[in-house]
């Protein structure tokens, strides 16, 4: 017997209910959030890490995205790549050879992240850029005293001056990551919906528990983000209903859609609400950062 057709919005992922108030993906009713009051000063910024030790699950498009839309409610945002691949930075068109990097303050004393913050075409929106070097990092730090607190020392240094420092950290559960969990205050976990992508979430969250425990008793996690999710495919319901019922409310009731103007914004070096202010994707970031306001895990 063939299915019935399914009715659905144009916002991202979201059903429409034949009646009663509309669900969205994650079987919550749908909500907008409101525009965030205007901050009456800034700083100090709180410290948010994007990490999955998976790759390819959206870490550096939120990153970018997610910084752009807070920077469009008033906020003063710093963007850390923490990943040797420098894709941040290559998406907001930043330059990363002949400047001083990430990789540079972390084995540097002397040097100051003044000298390494870049500003993007994004009004509120700077950059600490990384390139390859930061990949012999983690050689360089395995002999230093305390050296799970390195990148804490450098953003003590500028926590004053922005609302939100956003780390997008690389694929992995190495020092570079232990670095970025030890400074941060909350943890935001991409999640694409797909099957190989779930497995991993229990183990970072494990390794969350661990530096909360041992390194930063401050932390926690801010919450995890569905992303390229398709509400035409079953498999990607099945993993978000799952993600759903392992993490209840820790779930963003925002969900990111599968689109072509993630990478064609990444090639132009714009965030999506630069490149296609008007499309969806542009609206689904903008209400992930209204949300991380109304949570309290943004100033």
């Amino acid at each position: 017997m063939a299915r019935k057709s399914e009715t659905r919005t144009e916002l991202p992922g979201f059903d429409e209910a034949a009646s009663g108030p509309r669900l969205g993906p994650t079987g919550r009713a749908l909500r907008e959030f409101a525009d965030p009051k205007p901050l009456k000063s800034h700083g100090p910024a709180r410290i948010i890490a994007l990490c999955n030790q998976k790759g390819g699950v959206g870490k550096t498009t939120t990153s970018i995205n997610l910084g752009a839309a807070i920077a469009e409610c008033g906020r003063r945002v710093l963007a850390i790549d923490f990943d040797p691949q420098g894709a941040l930075s290559a998406g907001l068109g930043v330059q990363t050879h002949d400047v001083t990097t990430i990789y540079d303050l972390l084995l540097s004393r002397t040097k100051s992240p003044s000298d390494a913050i870049q500003h993007t075409s994004v009004p509120n929106l700077d950059v600490i850029p990384a390139n390859i070097d930061l990949s012999a990092a983690e050689v360089h730090l395995v002999n230093e005293v305390a050296r799970e607190q390195i990148l804490a020392g450098v953003l003590r240094k500028v926590v004053n001056d922005y609302d939100v420092i956003l780390i997008d950290c690389q694929p992995s559960l190495g020092i570079l990551t232990v670095n970025a969990l030890t400074a941060a205050h909350g943890v935001l976990i991409p999640l694409e919906c797909e099957f190989f992508a779930l497995r991993g979430v229990a183990l970072l969250v494990e390794t969350i528990e661990k530096v909360k425990d041992r390194l930063n008793p401050v932390i926690e996690l801010d919450g995890i983000l569905a992303t390229m999710y398709d509400s035409r495919t079953l498999h990607s319901r099945e993993v978000l209903e799952r993600v759903v019922d392992a993490f209840g409310d820790r779930v963003l009731e925002t969900v990111i859609s599968r689109t072509v103007k993630f990478p064609d914004a990444s090639v132009a070096a714009m965030p999506i609400t630069q490149f296609a202010p008007e499309h969806q994707a542009s609206k689904a970031y903008r209400q992930l950062a209204r949300e991380l306001i109304a949570r309290g895990a943004v100033a």
